[in-house]
């Protein structure tokens, strides 16, 4: 059994995992509103990469023989503008599921739950890489979202990502 602390704090993740997902499918839906296809394509892949990670905490749990505990998911609070918007606020909301999961692993250390903590590595390693192509799409936009001709590329480039599973094994 894990410690009551970083259960309650695993069961959270879940849904700040599942509130992450119903924000990118909105920005993504905004984007496609918006006709900037690639960048709808590219937030919605986010999407289901934050479902998943969700589901990973879930079976995490399960496995541990904890319940898991599903809350009610807020409609995002962020009403999207613009794309740059979009992107600012992805970088952002990136950032702060960084200083969640630093938070269980932090509990997890506290208590020596070393299992809790190796699951979490691949968290923090994916949270880096999340925190990077975010800071990168914004410097991107920043560079060439102005010119027409660049935010057509860009776009195109983003319409180009498409969904793989996470490889983290449980």
């Amino acid at each position: 059994m894990l410690d009551t602390k970083v259960t309650e704090l695993l069961n959270q993740q879940v849904n700040k995992e599942f509130y992450s997902a119903y924000l990118y499918l909105d920005f993504s839906n905004f984007c496609y509103e918006e006709g900037l296809d690639g960048f709808g394509n590219w937030y919605r892949v986010q999407a289901q990469e934050e479902r998943d990670h969700a589901m990973l905490f879930v079976q995490y749990l399960l496995n541990n023989g904890e319940k898991v505990a599903l809350e009610t998911i807020e409609k995002p609070a962020v009403v999207p503008e613009n794309a740059k918007m979009v992107l600012a606020e992805g970088l952002k909301h990136e950032r702060y599921v960084t200083g969640l999961i630093h938070n269980i692993y932090d509990a997890a250390h506290s208590v020596k739950d070393f299992r809790t903590m190796q699951f979490l590595d691949w968290f923090v390693k994916e949270q880096g890489e999340e925190e990077t192509n975010a800071e990168g799409l914004v410097k991107k936009y920043e560079l060439f979202g102005d010119d027409p001709k660049s935010l057509y590329m860009l776009d195109n480039e983003l319409g180009a990502r498409v969904y793989s599973a996470p490889s983290l094994v449980l």
